[in-house]
């Protein structure tokens, strides 16, 4: 794929769910495009559609109508199967609990989605250390979570993120759990990677965190405003 090529894009995309008998309509008629090396943020308040768009974009659900195609790939008609191979091979996850498994060290939570995707031990604990000497824990990966920061663990779960060498990475409030200094060197790592080429989408509500971004995607009531 060219530099700033088209790699998500969603074509008139609803989701509605539904309470009892009443429609709740998450997103209405959502358009637009991820580009590679994107730096984007997707902001609004609360019930906006933030968290079901990345959902959404991510392949962890699907639209109700309308078509996503993520890097030429008809995605939203996909099985949960075909979604989960997706995610393992095109996606990293970056979540604001961490997401990490309490009884496995730094290493070996870095290296579990290499496990799913079918590599051999010793192939998943050498990229775990590379990806963890490069979020600067080399010292921290025989540490169990309860061992660690939270900054720590969030840079545990940036490493598990980039293991698999995603096309995009989805960073969900990754400074909510954390303090404004520990939350300013996070960003400051996203900032880094987006300058190594990566494609980093941010869902926040924290303005301070979105500005990082180089676009804003506003929702409101299921629309982009």
């Amino acid at each position: 794929m060219s530099a700033n090529a088209v790699l998500c894009k969603l074509q008139d995309v609803h989701k509605t769910y539904w309470r009892g008998k009443v429609a709740v309509r998450a997103l209405d008629g959502i358009d637009f495009e991820i580009r590679q090396n994107d730096y984007l943020s997707i902001m609004g308040p609360s019930g906006s559609g933030k968290s079901t768009l990345v959902h959404i974009l991510g392949c962890l659900d699907t639209p109700t109508t309308g078509d996503y195609y993520l890097d030429d790939k008809l995605v939203s008609k996909l099985s949960d199967n075909e979604l989960a191979h997706i995610r393992n091979r095109f996606i990293g996850f970056v979540f604001q609990n961490f997401s990490l498994l309490p009884r496995l060290s730094a290493l070996e939570n870095v290296a579990m989605p290499l496990i799913y995707a079918g590599a051999g031990r010793r192939e998943r604990l050498e990229k775990a250390r590379e990806m963890l000497d490069k979020v600067g824990l080399a010292d921290r990966m025989a540490h169990r979570p309860n061992e660690l920061s939270g900054g720590e663990c969030q840079r545990v779960a940036i490493a598990r993120a980039l293991i698999n060498n995603p096309k995009i990475i989805f960073a969900d409030e990754p400074t909510g759990n954390l303090d404004s200094s520990t939350g300013s060197e996070i960003m400051d790592m996203f900032d880094s990677l987006v300058k190594e080429g990566n494609t980093i989408v941010l869902v926040t509500h924290d303005l301070q965190v979105g500005n990082h971004a180089q676009k804003i995607v506003t929702l409101r009531d299921g629309k982009i405003a």
